[in-house]
């Protein structure tokens, strides 16, 4: 149920009204030619992320074809690249260059790294490099959220442009390289399973249901059919061959797989039951945050957030009328009140589109107030695949191609209008659209290449939340004080995530106590926290980076606040924050010291 191609087209023009940084020079060089390479190795390693970038033309025309080698020689061949391509980072003498060169050493040297550091262990999905799931590392090659079957599908209809027959028959190839891609997985989950890495079952089960639903409908119905047949109908039964005699055979082959194991038990739900579990854990959190934080330390951050949120969203309860019992009591009640509910059914869906639409206009005339620079926040609203939202978040979003042919996107799971609710949706949309991931995203492509590919969780998520505060700062909720419950709520969702997912994986809990944790502390829709809690399971310290990272940029602001004194303006910070690029924690206080210096010469 995407919107309508007027509705598009009315974000655009709206968009064209601003001020906006030039466009992007496609082949910009990051000045070093080790960057270089690693620009190269990227691309090569993980094409997918051409086309999302837009830059599979030309002499990258060739990567329009091709998909990641997800089988165990393909990732040993990645592996093998990062480690030689970091030794060469580890020779640059980054005092020799200018700052911004040195910069940009400094951040891609940091992220092959811990890439390197994840292949250390002989399980699991690095994604650290990979511009489409760089969010997200897993200790199983395939899960619920994870793996070529919940995510190929998705960026084949979104970042695969089919305008000439050579779009299409690049599109059919890949189509029978994701058969490749499925089989690889197969085998890398079989010799996973001997090192002792099996999905617990509550996981096991999500991921053999999604599967299972596909294999029960009709081939031609398939989003990987749909997708190419709605854009080109004279390849359509091509595409419909391919699914039925390479695809549907391997995703059968890859449920059997996984039916054959015995899935560790639902209790175990952490990554400390693993081979080598706690110190997987501990690279996998400094991964998610770019910070050197213990399992502890961020545990106790968490709780700490969470009663300082708390005391901010009780005298807005009490004004509401929520008066008895705890905040998430009085926030469970509130999620209730039939007047902040949507619709059932197909007319609530069309409801939440609209509210999306209306929201988005609105915050659009708020920018300027903000921001010094601004770019166009070219968006697509799109609901998520119906055959992957039972296992999807409730959300999410990026930017679109570099060239600014491709919008942006911002997926919104439809699969019950109940996910969502009148007082919370607003603060959704800032986090994954405007002025959150997609508005974020469009900065980086100022970046040289290498530094556009690359993107740090802790960055990226810590902005989204950062733009929902801004939403609040820049007077969207003035009239509706609830809605600023649903913004507050939203930080402490993911205060929560991080007593929780440090919990499952460090002090472990079961799955159930995570979801009772939210449920209690926070007063969350149990259906909705039941998948983020499965997501924490398959994705260890990713969900942690998000509040780590949003603590981090407001720390900075008040150091740069009183550092700077008159000379402050918020718009100068916001773009300092989003002009220095997508970089790690550890970096981003150098960028914004950069930026006080120059404040303070005037």
């Amino acid at each position: 149920m995407p919107l309508s191609r007027r509705t598009l087209l009315k974000t655009s023009a709206a968009a064209a009204l601003l001020p906006a940084l030039p466009a992007r020079a496609q082949e910009a060089k990051a000045g070093t030619p080790v960057l270089d390479r690693c620009t190269d190795q990227m691309l090569a390693a993980y094409p997918e992320s051409a086309s999302s970038a837009g830059i599979d033309t030309g002499a990258r025309a060739a990567l329009k074809a091709q998909l990641t080698d997800r089988s165990p020689e393909g990732q040993a061949a990645i592996e093998r690249d990062v480690r030689s391509l970091l030794g060469d980072l580890r020779k640059v003498d980054t005092s020799a260059l200018p700052a911004d060169e040195a910069l940009n050493v400094e951040v891609v040297r940091t992220v092959y790294e811990r890439a390197a550091e994840g292949f250390d262990f002989p399980y699991g999905d690095v994604a650290l490099l990979n511009t489409n799931w760089s969010y997200r590392n897993s200790p199983y090659a395939v899960a619920q959220n994870t793996g070529a079957f919940v995510e190929i599908p998705s960026f084949l209809g979104s970042s695969h442009t089919v305008e000439t027959k050579n779009d299409a028959a690049a599109y059919l190839a890949r189509m029978e390289a994701y058969a490749g891609q499925l089989d690889g997985e197969t085998e890398r989950v079989r010799i996973d399973a001997g090192r002792g890495v099996v999905l617990p079952d509550f996981l096991m089960a999500k991921t053999l249901g999604q599967m299972r639903g596909a294999l029960g409908a009709e081939t031609e119905s398939w989003g990987i059919v749909t997708s190419l047949a709605e854009r080109s109908d004279v390849h359509a039964e091509e595409a419909r061959k391919i699914a039925e005699e390479k695809i549907r055979p391997a995703v059968e082959r890859q449920a059997a797989a996984l039916e054959a194991l015995t899935p560790r038990p639902g209790e175990e739900a952490g990554v400390w039951a693993l081979p080598e579990g706690e110190a997987y854990y501990d690279w996998a959190l400094r991964a998610g945050t770019t910070t050197p934080m213990s399992p502890d330390e961020v545990h106790e951050m968490g709780r700490a957030e969470l009663k300082s949120l708390h005391a901010r969203m009780d005298p807005i309860l009490r004004e509401a009328g929520f008066t008895e019992g705890s905040v998430g009591a009085r926030m469970t009640a509130l999620s209730k009140d039939p007047r902040y509910q949507f619709s059932e059914g197909d007319e609530g869906r069309e409801e939440i589109l609209a509210f999306i639409e209306e929201t988005l206009a609105d915050i659009r005339t708020r920018l300027p107030q903000a921001f010094g620079t601004l770019v166009p926040g070219f968006l697509e609203v799109t609901r998520i695949p119906k055959d992957v939202e039972a296992g999807a978040p409730g959300a999410y979003g990026g930017p679109g191609s570099i060239d600014g042919k491709q919008p942006g996107h911002y997926w919104i799971n439809l699969r019950t209008p109940a996910l969502h609710s009148r007082y919370s949706l607003a603060d959704l949309t800032y986090h994954e659209s405007i002025p959150g991931h997609v508005w974020q995203g469009e900065y980086t492509f100022r970046q040289p290449l290498i530094r556009s590919l690359l993107a740090f969780n802790a960055y990226s998520e810590g902005w989204a939340l950062y733009a929902e505060q801004l939403a609040d700062e820049l007077g969207v909720y003035d009239d509706f004080p609830v809605g600023r419950l649903g913004y507050l709520q939203s930080l402490a969702f993911r205060a929560c995530r991080m007593v929780v997912d440090t919990g499952l994986h460090a002090k472990r809990w079961t799955r159930q106590e995570g979801v009772d944790f939210f449920v209690r502390e926070n007063g969350s829709n149990p259906e909705e926290v039941a998948s983020e809690v499965d997501r924490y399971c398959a994705w260890p310290g990713q969900a942690c980076g998000y509040k780590v990272g949003h603590s981090t940029i407001v720390g900075l602001r008040e150091d740069a606040k009183a550092r700077l004194g008159d000379a402050y303006d918020l718009r100068d910070y916001n773009d300092a924050v989003l002009l220095g690029g997508s970089v790690p924690m550890t970096v981003l206080s150098e960028v914004i010291g950069r930026y006080v210096e120059r404040a303070k010469a005037g």
